[in-house]
């Protein structure tokens, strides 16, 4: 039996998008590049959960990690860090 056919998978794929999107809004380089390799790895690593209870408790946990993202992001857009060599420069328009 195909546990899947309970959650759809098109919300689960707006979350993994969402994170994504936001963890690269991250200014500093190493919390942007430790965020979208977390997001990355957390749905990898849950892909063959079939369970509608795991599954459920696992897009609250990532619905959770959406807005702690959110947050940290907003209040590292506060205050400005310096760039690390590795960042490309900002393009001038």
């Amino acid at each position: 039996m195909d546990f899947r056919s309970s959650i759809p998978a098109a919300p689960v794929l707006s979350l993994y998008r969402r994170l994504l999107k936001e963890s690269r809004s991250f200014p500093p380089y190493n919390y942007r590049t430790y965020a979208l390799r977390r997001v990355r790895d957390a749905f990898r690593e849950n892909r063959s959960v079939e369970d509608p209870k795991a599954l459920e408790q696992l897009l609250n946990k990532a619905c959770d990690s959406l807005a702690i993202i959110q947050r940290q992001v907003s209040i590292r857009k506060m205050y400005e860090t310096q760039q690390t060599v590795v960042e490309p420069e900002p393009k001038n328009l």
